[in-house]
């Protein structure tokens, strides 16, 4: 297949390419990202890599994990990146491979920056980031000219696992007209009332997306004053997306998802509170 793309380059000896595998569909990588699973030595992955892309690696290549799950035991960022560096200084062609974008809250940055102390070669290949490919999957456009013109992308929590403090999150209530939180669900209650006491409307549409792009994807629409309890109620579990505008009201006649399956939603203009799972 490749054979036709001349412009897709190698992944070579003692080089690191940190990819980005997507929010889960197989179908959703790159053509370099699955070029590099065919060539790789040793994939180094993270906890969102499904099995499913995992068996699209070269037969003999070495399946390492590297993931971090909050409130789980998880190896160190230090000893990653120190990972990277051993096994491109054997001479392996290593691909770090990272659910959704590996500059998107994916701390790929860290890495190569670690890379580049090192004086390791590496390649950064861009991946469908769940802030946008996943909340395509739920039905929900990230704009839409009328409903809003910019989109905001923040973090539910810091490395700590908390709510990171160093987002002014009255500016991001006001920033835009349509607000993405990634990794939010242990703190969806507290970002929820931090959002309504900036000024955000508790009425506003808000919609929480779990395990986006996966047979299992559940959606739950509400308020913005009730999505946690909503979300609790449904049993979401991570890894999740947060969104929070009017644009979420579109989501009730571009339910294509649920068109493949039958269980589309009936439109709802008025933007009422529902809770419903797509597959």
């Amino acid at each position: 297949m490749f054979e036709r793309l001349p412009n897709i380059p190698d992944l070579e000896p003692g080089w690191v390419w940190l990819a980005g595998a997507g929010p889960g569909d197989p179908g959703l990588l790159t053509l370099l990202t699955l070029h590099a699973l065919n060539q790789a030595d040793s994939v180094v992955y993270d906890a969102l890599v499904g099995q499913d892309i995992l068996k699209l690696a070269r037969p003999n290549a070495e399946l390492l994990y590297a993931g971090k799950r909050g409130g789980k035991p998880s190896p160190k960022q230090h000893d990653i990146s120190h990972r990277l560096i051993g096994l491109a200084r054997e001479g392996k062609r290593v691909l770090r491979l990272k659910g959704g974008d590996p500059f998107v809250f994916g701390r790929g940055g860290e890495e190569a920056l670690a890379l580049v102390e090192a004086g390791i070669d590496f390649r950064i290949v861009p991946g469908v980031s769940a802030g946008i490919g996943g909340l395509a999957y739920a039905g929900i456009p990230l704009t839409h000219r009328d409903t809003n013109s910019a989109v905001t992308f923040v973090t539910g929590h810091n490395a700590s696992g908390v709510v990171p403090d160093s987002v002014d999150w009255r500016a991001v209530a006001k920033g835009s007209d349509a607000l993405v939180v990634y990794m939010p669900l242990k703190h969806i209650a507290r970002i929820s009332e931090m959002l309504v006491a900036a000024g955000r409307e508790a009425s506003e549409p808000a919609a929480l997306v779990s395990k986006a792009t996966m047979p299992d994807q559940q959606i739950v629409v509400s308020t913005l004053a009730d999505i946690a309890a909503d979300a609790a109620a449904a049993g979401l579990e991570p890894p999740a997306m947060f969104v929070v505008g009017q644009v979420v009201r579109l989501r009730a006649g571009l339910d294509w998802l649920g068109a493949l399956s039958g269980t589309r939603l009936t439109p709802d203009p008025m933007g009422n509170r529902r809770l419903d799972d797509s597959a």
